[in-house]
């Protein structure tokens, strides 16, 4: 783990101080909001419907088209959230991460329906939130036992585990702030020319959301059709 991540994931230890509102409660209405939908960001499943029409019923296609558009947006909020001068960081970091995990959250849960998923399943919801933590945390997560099984086993689970609801919750929030306080740490310096930090949140912001829209799309292998 390098420094900034070390820094990143000591500060997420204390997450009421730094983000207040970044608690396992509000992990999951992020995730409801974005698969239901919320103000013009419609529901995924209707996303990942005009995703497969526009791309004339090809999933992979679909697929890939989410996973750029929802890199742009990450980008974007990216860019709003980091410009600005040092002083601003208490403000924006809440900020940044509420967009981040409605627009990473939108991205798994749309390829997860592409796949075959069933978004209003519990044990899916929990993937999705698996998904968010990237390869590397859940690798971490399976060695020490945090969760039983990678992304994919966890959705089609036998029964599901309301235990591990709050155990993904709770990774997700600290995981989350340990990535933007990170973030923050890498761009300090870059914060005294304030345009400069907003490209490089901009860039950061994207670049991870459409890495973990790969990883959703590794581990989310498709699901075979019911016959109707």
């Amino acid at each position: 783990m390098g420094l900034k991540q070390t820094l990143g994931r000591a500060a997420a230890s204390n997450v009421p101080t730094v983000a207040p509102k970044l608690t396992s409660g509000f992990v999951r209405k992020a995730l409801h909001h974005a698969i239901h939908g919320a103000g013009p960001l419609k529901p995924a499943a209707e996303a990942a419907a005009s995703y497969l029409a526009d791309h004339d019923g090809d999933v992979e296609a679909a697929i890939k088209a989410a996973q750029l558009r929802h890199a742009q947006y990450a980008g974007a909020q990216g860019l709003l959230t980091n410009v600005g001068g040092i002083v601003t960081v208490a403000v924006t970091i809440p900020a940044n991460i509420s967009g981040l995990t409605m627009i990473q959250a939108r991205l798994i849960a749309i390829t997860a329906h592409l796949r075959g998923y069933d978004l209003d399943d519990p044990r899916v919801q929990n993937a999705v939130l698996a998904c968010m933590m990237g390869p590397g945390e859940v690798k971490r997560m399976l060695k020490k036992k945090t969760i039983p099984a990678p992304p994919m086993a966890i959705a089609t689970a036998p029964q599901h585990d309301p235990e591990l609801d709050v155990r993904l919750s709770n990774e997700v929030a600290v995981d989350l702030i340990t990535r933007v306080m990170g973030k923050r740490f890498a761009v300090t310096v870059s914060r005294r020319v304030p345009v400069l930090g907003g490209v490089v949140g901009m860039t950061a912001d994207g670049w991870a959301t459409w890495q973990l829209g790969r990883y959703a799309a590794s581990e989310l292998l498709a699901r075979p059709k019911k016959a109707s």
